[in-house]
């Protein structure tokens, strides 16, 4: 016991050295609730045309599969709100995607922390992943008391609201576990539901991918939006954050500390018409490291004509 304490302690203690805001370890193990629940939502096809949500179903819900031998998932929350904002006369961008692309910032992280346990724990198995694998990442933070899955299906904390990542370490080593976050403080709040221009949110903590601004601007990778969602994209151009600009535990957000999330000048200053007469050469060169990398330029073209119409 006395191990399992120290060695939980030190990697707390690591996990805030880097950088990261929360540290919260879970029992690997099967979820069949989650489970359940992830069944149903594919079976009302509400991820849309993201066929790999439906892709290693038993993967996604037993990390003891995706790390044989796994006794513990340790779950890390990265704060991202920015401390700029848009000007004005800008198309609208999430706020996940003001600096460099998470996913290489993360996983330097996850890869630094797993080198700390090698050498100050010893030889473990291991995987670290940022929303990329199939890992249920918002069930095991509920399991690790970081905080509760809102009505807009987001992880909400009670210290800093919800623009926060979500990074998993499944490993073999035994930790203390922390006890799982058991109450919702939503209440009844309905501002996500109400306020959603697409009518996304189609009950509590479900989401129609289908119909999400988000899924219709990045997932989405037809030559054109459907004409229903018209008067409706509210001006966003990559990703949306309508429904957690409106959450009252978002008024405990604080700008993040990370130097890599510094906004990209051109994501905060650049008019629509800036946009639409940018190069796609400038383009790769200005976002090659950035989220909006991801629809690619003819994405963001589509995007921005959408808007425009």
């Amino acid at each position: 016991m006395i191990a399992k304490e120290k060695n939980t302690q030190l990697i707390k203690q690591e996990a805030q050295r880097l950088g990261f805001d929360t540290c919260g370890i879970a029992l690997a193990e099967q979820l069949d609730d989650d489970a359940r629940r992830l069944e149903a939502w594919l079976q009302k096809g509400y991820q849309g045309k993201m066929q790999y949500m439906a892709n290693h179903f038993e993967l996604r819900t037993d990390p003891r599969k995706l790390v044989p031998g796994a006794k513990s998932v340790i779950t890390l929350l990265l704060n991202y709100f920015p401390q700029e904002e848009q000007k004005t006369y800008t198309p609208n961008i999430a706020k996940y995607a003001f600096g460099t692309d998470y996913h290489y910032v993360i996983k330097d992280k996850l890869n630094e922390l797993l080198s700390f346990i090698g050498d100050n724990i010893g030889e473990v198995n291991g995987r670290g992943f940022v929303d990329s694998a199939p890992v249920l990442e918002r069930s095991w933070a509920v399991r690790s008391g970081l905080g509760w899955i809102g009505k807009n299906a987001n992880l909400l904390t009670k210290h800093s609201g919800s623009f926060l990542f979500i990074a998993t370490l499944i490993t073999d080593l035994e930790l203390i576990v922390d006890a799982p976050f058991a109450t919702d403080h939503c209440g009844t709040c309905t501002r996500c539901i109400d306020a959603c221009p697409t009518q996304a949110i189609v009950g509590p903590a479900e989401v129609d991918a289908t119909k999400c601004i988000s899924y219709l601007t990045i997932e989405l990778k037809d030559a054109l939006i459907p004409s229903e969602f018209h008067d409706k994209m509210d001006n966003w151009m990559f990703g949306c954050d309508i429904c957690q600009d409106v959450c009252p535990w978002n008024r405990f957000a604080k700008p993040n500390m990370e130097p890599a999330f510094t906004p990209i000048p051109e994501i905060l200053n650049l008019s629509q018409q800036q946009w639409e007469e940018m190069s796609e050469d400038v383009f790769r060169k200005t976002f090659k490291n950035s989220p909006l990398a991801r629809p690619k330029w003819k994405g963001i073209q589509r995007n921005i004509g959408f808007i425009k119409s």
